[in-house]
């Protein structure tokens, strides 16, 4: 954890409230360049080519990750959405799997555009390996194609069709996080909010790492500090320019759904305990410190990290000790859900 307010300075204009948090990590600065070259040859296929890389590109593992047959199992089925489309779920359990086990339904990050189970394999494993938790991943449909809502709508039928078949997962049908990173992160909070406003019992809480919870040209800034946007403009792996261009794909005509866009909806009172992981380097960290604001401010208990200096999406470069750090927070906090009691 780093502190989110600036020592005091002496100078006529300080620096913006978390406008400290953009330094970059000496970990990364060395790092920086190769990265920014393998992105800017992504970014430059088209869209279509842009998707199938992610698609098939081949997993950065860290030394140590659990092992498919010796510390998890995993299988893939297709289930039904509400339109009659079918749709992958790809489900990881302990290899000792018991009843009544905690479910984590992920949606994995990609900008609502590109992505599949992969972009949260190594977190994925360590939940099903280390916290004893089933883990869900949902293949939702993904924009242009499919635009707001089919996202959220394809992982909320998810979460119904897990309760449903909480027996054959071996689920508690009452004992629910919803989880995901980025465009993932903010599909979870809107199923905590959906969940909330249909009455859909279950959902015990969230995890919401480096999540998207508002557009800019909607950001409530007279209630919030919003510098990352700016600071953070020509930031690797995701800059402000290619958060715009997701949120076009994704929502190409801006509405204030609050599914779309959790900061905005009116009261956050009664949503399950998060966590919440946001890093320094990121346009999105301002949003993610936001939404865990209002979060508080509601009375949600809220965990906070803050990994200053690093980009969106670091993880990505799993020999980090900040990337180990950060998922051993997902596994830490679902594993202190698991033993409160609410099982």
């Amino acid at each position: 954890m780093v502190q989110l307010e600036p020592s005091s300075s002496t100078t006529a204009e300080p620096k913006p409230k978390y406008g400290h948090l953009s330094e970059v990590a000496p970990e990364f600065e060395p790092l920086r360049q190769a990265i920014d070259e393998r992105f800017a040859v992504l970014w430059s296929l088209p869209l279509d080519d842009l998707k199938t890389a992610y698609r098939t590109a081949p997993i950065a593992l860290p030394e140590g990750v659990p092992e498919v047959g010796r510390d998890y199992q995993v299988s893939n089925q297709q289930i039904p959405m509400r339109d009659g489309a079918k749709i992958e779920l790809r489900v990881y359990k302990p290899m000792k799997v018991i009843g009544n086990a905690l479910l984590v339904l992920k949606a994995h990050g990609g900008g609502w555009v590109v992505g599949s189970h992969q972009v949260e394999e190594v977190e994925n494993r360590m939940l099903a390996a280390y916290s004893g938790a089933v883990v869900a991943s949902v293949d939702y449909r993904m924009a242009p194609e499919y635009k707001f809502p089919y996202a959220v709508n394809d992982c909320f039928d998810a979460l119904r069709w897990c309760k449903s078949k909480a027996s054959e997962l071996g689920i508690n049908p009452d004992a629910i996080i919803v989880a995901g990173g980025s465009a993932g992160g903010n599909i979870a909070a809107a199923l905590a909010l959906m969940a909330r406003d249909e009455e859909e019992s279950g959902i015990i809480g969230q995890v919401l790492n480096i999540p998207v919870t508002c557009h800019p040209d909607l950001f409530p800034r007279d209630l919030y500090e919003y510098g990352s946007y700016e600071q953070n403009k020509d930031a690797s792996i995701v800059d402000a320019p290619k958060m715009n261009w997701f949120w076009d794909q994704y929502m190409p005509k801006i509405e204030a759904n609050v599914y779309a866009h959790p900061l905005l909806a009116e009261n956050h009172a009664g949503l399950p305990p998060a966590l919440v992981q946001v890093a320094g380097l990121d346009p999105l960290r301002d949003e993610g410190l936001a939404y865990a604001q209002a979060l508080e401010q509601a009375g949600v208990p809220v965990t906070l990290k803050v990994y200053s200096g690093l980009p969106h999406g670091f993880y990505l470069l799993p020999h980090l000790e900040q990337s180990r750090k950060y998922w051993q927070s997902t596994v830490d906090f679902v594993t202190s859900l698991s033993a409160s009691g609410k099982l």
